[in-house]
C-alpha cells in the first residue's frame, strides 16, 4: 500500500516531487591540437570540468486511469552551482564544430555540387572543423548562421533554426509522456511503463527486441526485488537498459542491491548478438543513436570508454577509463525498489572524418571523438533518509527482537501447558 502510486500512500509525494538533491556534473573534452589534427594527426585530449548544476524534477499532468495506470510529464530544471564547479560558464573551450561535421558527414554522399557549394559557403561563414567557445553556449546555445544555410542547401537536414546547443532540449522541458502502471491491483507491476508517448514501442531501431519498451521510468521499481538485473526505459539514449545486480550493501544503515552496467550494454552485434538491432555498429562499448538525434553521427558510451574496445581508446590521447570514476551505479532498497543513492554516467561522442569535397574537413582521420561525459548523481538525506531508517531498519529491527523475546515466554508457558495435561 506504501509504494503504490496512490495519493494516499507514503511514497506518492516522493515519486510527485523527488526530494532527493540532484546534481549533473559535466565534463568537456577540450582538443589540445586542432591544426594538427586537420592534418591527420590523432586527437590530444584535456578533461575540463566539472561543471555542476543543481538539478530539480517534478512532475505535472499527472492523469489517473481507469486501467491502473498513471500519466504524467516530467520536467527538469538546471541551476549551475558555482561553488561546485572546476571552472565557469564563461570559460572557453576548444571542441569539434559540432554542426558542421556532423553536417559533413551526413552529405558524404551527397551529389559532389552540393558539397561545393556548401564548402563554398563554409568559407565565406568563415566556419572552421573546429571552434572556440564558452561551456555555456556549447551546453545551452548558440546563434549560428551555419544552420541557416544548411537548411537552404539541404532542406530538412538539421529541423531547427536559430540557436544550437547540446542540452537546450534538456533545461526546463520534459522527457515524454509516461503512463506506468499504478500497482493499485498487482504491486509487481508497480511503476512499470505502459506507454511513452502513447508508443508502446519505439521504431528507431533494426529489431522488434532493441525497439521494445522494457522496464520502469528508472525512478523507482516494483518491491520485493531479486538480486538479477532491473530495467528502465532511457528517453536520452532512446532505449531500454538494463543493469545487472553486483553486490548488496548498505547506505547509511538501509540495506541495498548496487546495479551496474553489464560489458554487453554497448556492445555491438558481432560481440554480442541481441544488439545487432542497434546497429550499423562500430567497435563495441559505442552505440550508434543518430536515428534517433536527427541522423547526426553521435554515439553514446561510458566515459572515457570504459568497458569499450580499446581501440577506441588508443584512437586518441588524453583517456584514463576506470571504474571507481566511470562506472555507473544504482544502489536499491530491494524491500520497497526506492534507489537510495545512483550515479549515471554517460558520454556524447561525434564521429569525424575528412568528407571528399567539403575543404573544411582536411585530412581528418575518421575517429569517434568524445565530446563530453556527464554524471547525474543523487542519494536520498536529511529527513527522508531518517525516515527511511526508522520505518525499514529499526521498526522492523524491533518488531523481530519482540518475536524473540514473545517466542521465548511462550516456550515456559507451552511447557507448563504440556505437564499439566
Amino acid at each position: 500500500q506504501n509504494v503504490r502510486i496512490d495519493p494516499s500512500s507514503i511514497s506518492f509525494n516522493m515519486w510527485k516531487d523527488i526530494p532527493v538533491p540532484f546534481y549533473m556534473s559535466v565534463y568537456f573534452f577540450e582538443v589540445l591540437n586542432p591544426k594538427e589534427v586537420l592534418q591527420g594527426v590523432k586527437p590530444v585530449l584535456n578533461q575540463r570540468g566539472p561543471y555542476v548544476y543543481r538539478e530539480f524534477r517534478y512532475k505535472t499532468n499527472i492523469t489517473f486511469h481507469d486501467n491502473d495506470t498513471v500519466s504524467y510529464l516530467e520536467y527538469r530544471k538546471l541551476f549551475f552551482q558555482p561553488d561546485l564547479s572546476n571552472g565557469s560558464e564563461e570559460e572557453y573551450v576548444v571542441v569539434p564544430n559540432i554542426l558542421m561535421m556532423g553536417a559533413a558527414v551526413m552529405m558524404e554522399n551527397l551529389p559532389s555540387f552540393v558539397k561545393f557549394l556548401l564548402s563554398g559557403a563554409l568559407a565565406g561563414l568563415k566556419q572552421e572543423a573546429f571552434m572556440n567557445r564558452t561551456v555555456g553556449e556549447i551546453m545551452w546555445g548558440y546563434e549560428d548562421p551555419l544552420i541557416d544555410t544548411i537548411n537552404k542547401f539541404v532542406p530538412g537536414l538539421i529541423p531547427f533554426k536559430g540557436k544550437f546547443g547540446l542540452f537546450m532540449e534538456l533545461n526546463n522541458s520534459n522527457s515524454g509522456l509516461f503512463t506506468v502502471n499504478t500497482g493499485m491491483n498487482d504491486i509487481s507491476k508497480v511503476h512499470m511503463v505502459d506507454s511513452w508517448n502513447g508508443l508502446k514501442k519505439v521504431n528507431y531501431w533494426r529489431s522488434s527486441q532493441c525497439n521494445m519498451i522494457n522496464g520502469t521510468a528508472g525512478e523507482m521499481w516494483p518491491p520485493f526485488m531479486s538480486p538479477t538485473s532491473l530495467e528502465f526505459y532511457s528517453p536520452d539514449a532512446c532505449r531500454s537498459m538494463t543493469l545487472v545486480y553486483e553486490q548488496s550493501g548498505k547506505f547509511e544503515g538501509v540495506p541495498t542491491y548496487r546495479f551496474v552496467a553489464p560489458k554487453t550494454l554497448f556492445a555491438n552485434g558481432t560481440d554480442y548478438p541481441p544488439n545487432e538491432g542497434f546497429c550499423p555498429c562500430m567497435q563495441s562499448g559505442i552505440q550508434n543513436v543518430s536515428t534517433c538525434r536527427l541522423n547526426a553521427p553521435l554515439f553514446i558510451s561510458h566515459p572515457h570508454f570504459y568497458n569499450a574496445d580499446p581501440a577506441l581508446v588508443n584512437a586518441v590521447e588524453g583517456l584514463h577509463p576506470s571504474k571507481d570514476q566511470h562506472a555507473l551505479f544504482l544502489d536499491v532498497h530491494p524491500m520497497t525498489g526506492i534507489p537510495m543513492n545512483c550515479s549515471i554516467k554517460l558520454q556524447l561522442n561525434l564521429y569525424i572524418k575528412q568528407v571528399p569535397g567539403i575543404i573544411q574537413t582536411g585530412k581528418i582521420k575518421p575517429v569517434v571523438l568524445p565530446l563530453l561525459w556527464f554524471a547525474e548523481s543523487g542519494s536520498i538525506e536529511g529527513s527522508v533518509l531518517k525516515q527511511f531508517y526508522t520505518n525499514l531498519v529499526l521498526i522492523p529491527s524491533l518488531m523481530d527482537y519482540l518475536q524473540y523475546i514473545f517466542l521465548g515466554l511462550s516456550v515456559p508457558l507451552i511447557i507448563s501447558a504440556a505437564v499439566l495435561m
